[in-house]
């Protein structure tokens, strides 16, 4: 969900070829609303096992 307007948001960037997320992978995400964009990076200590929710 945005912050700003409360809209869906949608992952725009894709993990590797074999499906993976690493430490310090940007993850990119926008709004089909007010098209705002968000980049997180993964953080260091993150695990492609960690709960997402």
């Amino acid at each position: 969900m945005c912050v700003d307007c409360g809209g869906r948001c949608f992952l725009i960037t894709y993990a590797r070829e074999d499906g993976t997320w690493l430490p310090g992978d940007i993850v990119a995400y926008r709004c089909q609303d007010c098209l705002d964009r968000w980049d997180l990076v993964l953080p260091d200590d993150w695990d492609a096992t960690d709960d997402e929710s």
